[in-house]
C-alpha cells in the first residue's frame, strides 16, 4: 500500500477534502441512519479507515446522545491526528487511559483508536458494535474483500453507513477532446491493487450494494458527487493534480497531451461522482 493509509492518504489531504465530503453526502441516506437509531440513548460505532476522525464530526449529531467510537486505521499518525483534531472540535475533552472523552453540544462521545491493517482481516470491529461506518474506503478494496466484509457484517446483522464511494463519474468544465480518455485512464488506475487485491475502483459502489442485498440488507442509496469549482481553490487544484499523476502513471496518454489538457489551469469546474448507502437488516 506504499505510504498511504487505508483511509486514503495524509492528514493534510483528509483535512482538505473534509468540507467537500460533508457538502456532498446524501441527506436521505444520512436521515435513514439517524432514524434507525433515534429511539436509543447510546450507540457503539466502529469507523473503518478513520483517518483524522471526520466521521465523528460528520455523524455524531445524527446518533444518540451517548456514543462510543472505535476508530480503526492502519496509520498511527492519522489516528494521533484524529485525537488532536477531535479534542479541538469538541466543547470539552479529557483523556482517561486509552479513551478520549468528549462533549460536543448534547453529545457525550468516547473515542478509542485501533491501529490495524485490515486488508487480511475484514472484521475488525468490537463485538458490541451497533454500527460500522466508512468513508471513501470501498473503492480501494477488492470485490473478494467486500464479500468477506459483508459476510462478517451480516453474521452479526450489523448496520453499515458507507459514504463517498467512487462511482467512476468524472467530468470537467470547460470540456476538452481528451476528457473521456482522461476519465477512462483514471478509472483504470483506480482498479490497481491498493493492498486488498485488484481494487473494485469505479465498480465499488455497485459491488458493495449488490453484495449487501444478497446478504439480506435493506438499502437506502444516494448520489454524493463532489461539485468542485474555482472557488474551491486548493481542493480543485489537488484533485486535478492527483488525476494527472494517476493518469500519467498508466502511460495511456502522452505527457505533452496531459499538459495541454491542463494548460493554464483550464479546469474551472469538476464533478467527481460518489455513492452513499445505509444498509440494515430488518429485525
Amino acid at each position: 500500500m506504499g505510504g498511504c493509509s487505508v483511509s486514503g492518504f495524509s492528514p493534510d489531504w483528509l483535512a482538505l477534502r473534509e468540507p467537500a465530503d460533508a457538502a456532498a453526502r446524501d441527506r436521505t441516506v444520512l436521515a435513514a441512519c439517524r432514524d434507525a437509531f433515534m429511539t436509543r440513548e447510546s450507540i457503539s460505532v466502529c469507523d473503518l479507515g478513520s483517518g483524522t476522525g471526520a466521521a465523528v464530526r460528520a455523524f455524531s449529531n445524527l446518533l444518540p446522545v451517548r456514543q462510543h467510537w472505535t476508530l480503526v486505521d492502519n496509520d498511527a499518525d492519522n489516528l494521533a491526528a484524529a485525537k488532536t483534531a477531535l479534542a479541538v472540535w469538541a466543547d470539552s475533552a479529557a483523556s482517561e487511559g486509552d479513551t478520549l472523552r468528549l462533549r460536543h453540544g448534547t453529545r457525550e462521545i468516547h473515542i478509542r483508536t485501533h491501529v490495524h491493517d485490515f486488508a487480511n482481516d475484514a472484521a475488525c470491529w468490537p463485538a458490541e458494535t451497533d454500527l460500522v461506518t466508512a468513508t471513501a474506503l470501498f473503492d480501494l478494496t477488492s470485490a473478494p474483500w467486500i464479500a468477506r466484509f459483508v459476510a462478517a457484517l451480516a453474521a452479526r446483522r450489523t448496520p453499515l453507513l458507507s459514504t463517498l464511494t467512487t462511482d467512476g463519474i468524472l467530468t470537467a468544465t470547460p470540456t476538452h477532446a481528451l476528457d473521456e480518455k482522461i476519465a477512462a485512464s483514471f478509472r483504470s488506475h483506480q482498479s490497481r491493487d491498493k493492498g486488498f487485491g485488484p481494487a473494485a475502483g469505479a465498480d465499488a459502489a455497485r459491488v458493495l450494494e449488490d453484495t449487501l442485498r444478497d446478504a439480506g440488507y435493506r438499502l437506502t442509496i444516494g448520489d454524493s458527487p463532489w461539485q468542485l469549482r474555482a472557488s474551491d481553490g486548493p481542493l480543485l487544484t489537488a484533485t486535478v493534480d492527483g488525476i494527472l499523476q494517476a493518469v500519467g502513471e498508466t502511460g495511456a496518454i502522452a505527457t505533452a497531451d496531459l499538459a495541454a489538457w491542463n494548460k493554464d489551469a483550464r479546469v474551472q469546474k469538476m464533478t467527481v461522482g460518489h455513492r452513499d448507502v445505509f444498509a440494515h437488516i430488518a429485525q
